[in-house]
């Protein structure tokens, strides 16, 4: 039995402002959505054509407000093929929140708190 990884989900409180920085910050584009009938919550998942894996992002119409993401000790990774520019990029959107020379990674953060790893291509 294999299974395949198809997709992360993260809950977000503006649904517009989360897909406005996925695509800017890490080029990730919507590729479908679900939305009820009764618009109580709407599934976009976005990507890129660097990967079939997807990033889920839920909007739920009646959560209270920010998400308590605890001591945010997870994050998903991304790969830049062109660290250096990635680097500056997410510089000058100011959402680098911490960084670690020694291994030679950094994170940025989303707008509602997620972690997001960039890291080198594998040498």
């Amino acid at each position: 039995m294999n299974f395949k990884m198809i997709h992360e989900n993260y809950n977000v409180s503006d649904l517009q402002r989360s897909l406005a920085f996925y695509e800017k910050a890490l080029g990730l584009t919507e590729v479908r959505r679900k939305a009820a009938a009764d618009g109580s919550y709407i599934i976009v998942y976005v990507a890129n054509a660097e990967s079939s894996f997807e990033l889920e992002l839920t909007w739920l119409r009646d959560h209270p407000g920010a998400y308590d993401l605890g001591e945010c000790e997870f994050h998903l990774a991304f790969q830049a093929d062109d660290y250096e520019a990635a680097h500056q990029k997410h510089a000058a959107m100011g959402c680098i929140c911490f960084e670690n020379p020694v291994m030679g990674i950094y994170f940025i953060q989303d707008p509602d708190g997620y972690w997001l790893e960039i890291v080198p291509p594998h040498k």
